[in-house]
């Protein structure tokens, strides 16, 4: 049924290109609210991200994933988006992390609520980074060329990163721990 959806859709058919809209949004905004700071910049990424593939949709081979092309679009739509808006971003000091320990049981009691608003709370290049590289799967060297930095700040990025992810989950145990206190 996919398949042919997309096919309409590259033939031009408007309700098909509405219903692949409505198919993919739900994992178009799983996607871009990863390397947004809001649900609002989110939306704006998931319908940019849905205009070049209306554009674009003639250039999808049959044979590969419309996902993983579409997912492409939409990294590279959010990379675009920060780009465009980086002077509005405060600049961050680069510095190494320390590995802390901590109890693995904690990250399973921890809801995709919990997780996005700690991938929300990290500022802008560091969430980038951690989604590139952890989530995406792309090399420091690929997320050096995106981005325009060197690979070894790539790799200092996300070191940040998970160390403040720590300190998150951290933190949000100890408030669950006081919580069950009281």
């Amino acid at each position: 049924m996919e398949q042919q959806l997309i096919q309409k859709a590259k033939n031009g058919d408007p309700k098909s290109l509405e219903m692949l809209y409505r198919h993919f949004y739900g994992y178009a905004m799983s996607i871009a609210l990863r390397y947004s700071n809001s649900r609002d910049e989110a939306c704006e990424i998931v319908n940019d991200s849905f205009m070049k593939v209306f554009d674009k949709i003639a250039q999808h081979e049959e044979n590969s994933s419309f996902k993983a092309w579409f997912r492409r679009i939409l990294v590279n739509t959010s990379i675009d988006y920060y780009r465009k808006n980086v002077k509005h971003y405060a600049a961050m000091d680069i510095e190494k992390a320390d590995a802390e320990s901590y109890e693995p049981e904690i990250i399973s009691q921890l809801s995709k609520d919990d997780i996005l608003d700690m991938l929300r709370s990290l500022p802008e290049m560091l969430r980038m980074v951690f989604n590139m590289y952890e989530i995406e799967g792309y090399a420091h060297n690929e997320i050096a060329e995106q981005l325009g930095i060197p690979a070894s700040t790539s790799r200092t990025y996300l070191a940040r990163a998970k160390q403040k992810l720590r300190e998150k989950v951290l933190e949000i145990n100890q408030i669950r721990d006081e919580g069950a206190v009281r």
